[in-house]
């Protein structure tokens, strides 16, 4: 029941998309689940009227069909039959379009190792992918690999979190997984002194969430701890991560956001970008 049936994952010919599509496989149960793999070219913005610019074309076009044949390769070595697809377009559009036609109920991603606040941004293809599609998304670290043997669950009582509850224990359930429950009280520093009583009850609400969470875990046969961190959401959950050795973080997203939003950088964003593990969103 938790598992992911039909499967879309994005190469581009990086070694990380790649390395994303290996990871999926070490997961999928080849009987039952079906793997898409797409390359999307993206549009030429030169002139088209230049001397030379078939050739042009031709480079823009190779890394893509190199990543189709490598997956070829990875699908021998897996023996698995993906089904490959080169598509041309705005490539966060063709994936999010190619998901919602064909009913996708996952698109995975590579993420590749960057530093700074680059890392943060993600790619401006991963951060579209995240911020409109209607589908879960999995961004996989180029160093990291895919397991659900450690789920880390951030819950904040809303109807997103709770949808990623009950995806991070249906799937915590299908592999044998623990989940590691963590409620965030992210507020100014000087909050507690100017108001003492609100701040406490913020602290028993997170608690409630954390352990409504882990209980409905526990109810489900699932192993499950709980955790109360207080201070910027994205990097105490990344704190966390790392603290924890966890090996997938899973959490709720709001749906398709405005493309504001999205560029402000949403939460699941920056926790995609800088975690140490794979990252999977859920969409409502």
């Amino acid at each position: 029941m938790g598992r992911y049936k039909k499967i879309l994952v994005a190469v581009d010919g990086s070694e990380s998309s790649l390395h994303a599509l290996r990871g999926v496989c070490r997961l999928a149960d080849f009987e039952e689940c079906h793997i898409t793999v797409v390359g999307v070219v993206p549009p030429y913005e030169g002139d088209l009227s230049l001397v030379g610019v078939k050739n042009v074309l031709a480079a823009v076009r190779q890394p893509f069909e190199l990543g189709l044949s490598a997956a070829k390769e990875i699908a021998q070595e897996e023996g698995a039959l993906f089904r490959l697809i080169l598509e041309e377009g705005e490539p966060d559009r063709v994936i999010t379009d190619l998901a919602d036609a064909e009913n996708f109920d996952l698109i995975v991603m590579g993420r590749k190792g960057k530093h700074g606040i680059e890392k943060a941004l993600v790619g401006s293809v991963t951060a579209r992918v995240i911020g409109f599609s209607r589908k879960d998304v999995l961004v996989v670290p180029e160093d990291a690999s895919v397991s659900m043997d450690r789920i880390l669950l951030p819950t904040d009582g809303s109807k997103y979190s709770n949808e990623a509850t009950c995806k991070a224990i249906d799937l915590a359930r299908s592999y044998g997984g623990m989940l590691k429950v963590v409620s965030i009280i992210d507020v100014p520093t000087n909050f507690f002194a100017e108001a003492p009583d609100i701040y406490d009850n913020m602290i028993k609400r997170a608690r409630g969430f954390g352990e409504d969470a882990k209980d409905r875990a526990l109810s489900a046969g699932v192993r499950a701890e709980g955790f109360v961190r207080e201070g910027t959401a994205y990097k105490k959950l990344i704190d966390l991560a790392r603290e924890q050795d966890v090996h997938i973080i899973i959490m709720g997203s709001h749906g398709r956001t405005g493309l504001r939003r999205l560029l402000m950088g949403s939460v699941a964003e920056r926790v995609t970008g800088l975690a140490p593990c794979p990252v999977l969103i859920i969409k409502s």
